[in-house]
């Protein structure tokens, strides 16, 4: 395995070297950009020696903040990593990058635990690969992802290896997560293998998408009590995937066949049901469980009512389900229509807000994309038939910005709230804090520098997606992150991205978090408890 991975490096070297021979760095980087990205290219451009890879930098004057705290301090880093958090620190000696953040945030980097980057769905493939999309995320501010793998035919092994083969492009840090799509002895193995050699530590379970990525209840429950054994964490998807199947049948049979049917016929009831049924099977089992893009009042009021009783449950929003709601989808041009058609769907006007008041107040922890992206051609494979539009929309490249625009402007949070909901959180909940999520000694330089008094519309012309379309597209948003450092590299400055393909690194993210703090011994207690009645 490790000869094949040296020999296909060599390959793709030879083969950057056949296709851009231009002996100029600047040049052969602009064709790179050209070739890998689209929109946006003249702001992409591989670094030269003397420009971003300086190993000392000294970020100077800014409000540092964390989870837990804010100060006015200079930051030092080397050799991409933390050394100090202090104010006027002076005597680095030279050759240091200094960055002037005066009257600006200076912050950990955004970690975004819900991506799907060159993924294979309902036909076609997303339109980012693992170079683009992160690309697009560090001019967002974000530093680091956790990718879904797919298994191969239901095999978790080879699933992990072809998605190791699709993040070889990778400029900025990533984990993955594995999803779980059938049940045999092979996959409980394998979920071991995945957990003790290869860094996962969390598995999702679709109750979605009947025929294809979709469990049934047993195999869910058989899935729990391996992820609890693990340390693992269980992830859901959750929709009646029955009822949706139902609910799309009876739609075609009135004959709505436009996007407005994907709304339709997978209500807000639907996901409250599922969300419902996943807790009380992880009650059953007693262990952790992550319901992913919580899209609805009705998902989250079962959240709020298991942690209100002390279950250890996460729920994840996502920044379109925050921002948005669904009169899009009844735009007569199904162009603009069908870029919003996501699962589970956006929702009416109300649930946004009632999911933002319940992320300021604790009831949701942390903040997602599920930036799933297609182009305009790709999601015509739908224009007669709903059902056949690739779901996913974007959201890498603008989560960042529309979270404080949204959350921290309009005062529903502080500035040390926005790092909890947007990397802090993350960090804690997949084990790999304090390395990621913090600006402290030792921690990994990933940071970035926001303006809070810059602003910026968002837009298809000028985002680094591949996508021809933008579901945030003409919003104008109040605070810029001008400055962005990944692995104690400058990666975005003066609206430049100055990325290397294959400088990103796979996290490896340990098993048992703080979420499995306390399980044992509620085990021996129930125990205890049934023995003695």
């Amino acid at each position: 395995m490790a000869l094949r991975l040296i020999y296909d490096a060599i390959f793709f070297i030879l083969s950057l070297l056949l296709l851009f021979p231009s002996p100029s760095v600047s040049d052969s980087a602009t064709q790179f950009c050209s070739a890998e990205r689209g929109p946006g290219v003249e702001s992409c451009r591989v670094p030269s020696s003397s420009s971003s890879s300086s190993t000392r930098i000294l970020i100077k004057g800014g409000t540092v903040v964390n989870a837990h705290h804010q100060q006015l301090a200079d930051v030092y880093v080397e050799d991409g990593i933390i050394v100090a958090v202090q104010p006027n620190i002076k005597g680095v000696g030279d050759e240091v990058t200094v960055l002037d953040a005066t009257g600006k945030f200076v912050m950990p980097g955004g970690i975004d635990p819900h991506t799907h980057l060159a993924m294979e769905f309902m036909g076609t493939e997303t339109i980012d690969d693992f170079f683009s999309g992160q690309a697009a995320a560090l001019a967002g501010g974000t530093t680091m992802h956790i990718d879904f793998v797919i298994p191969v035919n239901g095999n978790l092994v080879a699933g992990f290896e072809s998605y190791e083969n699709k993040s070889r492009n990778s400029c900025m840090d990533y984990g993955f997560h594995m999803a779980i799509t059938k049940w045999d002895d092979g996959v409980s193995k394998d979920m071991e293998i995945m957990v003790k050699e290869k860094g996962i530590n969390s598995f999702k379970f679709f109750l979605a998408y009947k025929g294809s990525l979709m469990v049934t209840d047993d195999l869910l429950l058989e899935g729990l009590k391996r992820c609890k054994s693990l340390g693992a964490l269980a992830m859901v998807h959750a929709e009646n995937g029955d009822a949706v199947f139902e609910g799309q049948k009876r739609m075609i049979e009135l004959g709505i066949t436009g996007p407005e049917g994907h709304a339709l016929s997978r209500p807000p009831v639907l996901e409250g049901e599922a969300t419902s049924r996943a807790i009380r099977l992880a009650r059953f089992v007693n262990t952790p469980l992550y319901v992913v893009h919580v899209m609805s009042v009705d998902a989250m009021d079962e959240i709020a009512k298991a942690r209100k009783a002390g279950q250890k449950v996460i729920g994840e929003p996502v920044v379109s389900g925050l921002v948005l709601d669904d009169h899009w989808l009844w735009d007569p041009d199904f162009t603009i229509a069908s870029k919003y058609v996501m699962s589970p769907p956006i929702r009416s006007i109300g649930h946004g807000k009632a999911l933002q008041d319940a992320l300021s107040t604790g009831i949701l922890q942390l903040v997602g994309t599920d930036h799933c992206t297609f182009n305009s051609t790709q999601k015509a494979l739908g224009l007669d038939d709903f059902r056949k539009i690739p779901n996913g929309v974007n959201g890498l490249e603008e989560r960042m910005h529309l979270i404080w625009d949204t959350m921290v402007v309009s005062g529903q949070i502080s500035a040390t709230d926005y790092v909890r909901i947007t990397s802090t959180e993350c960090a804690k909940i997949f084990n790999i804090y304090p390395r990621k999520g913090a600006i402290l000694p030792g921690s990994d330089a990933d940071i970035i520098i926001l303006n809070p008094n810059s602003s910026y519309e968002i837009s298809s012309k000028s985002h680094h997606s591949r996508s021809d379309t933008n579901v945030y597209e003409g919003r104008r948003v109040q605070g810029k992150v001008e400055v962005t450092i990944a692995g104690g590299r400058i990666v975005w400055e003066n609206e430049e991205l100055k990325v290397v393909p294959g400088s990103g690194k796979y996290v490896e993210m340990p098993p048992f978090s703080y979420l499995f703090d306390g399980i044992e011994k509620s085990d021996a207690n129930y125990l205890s408890s049934s023995s003695s009645s």
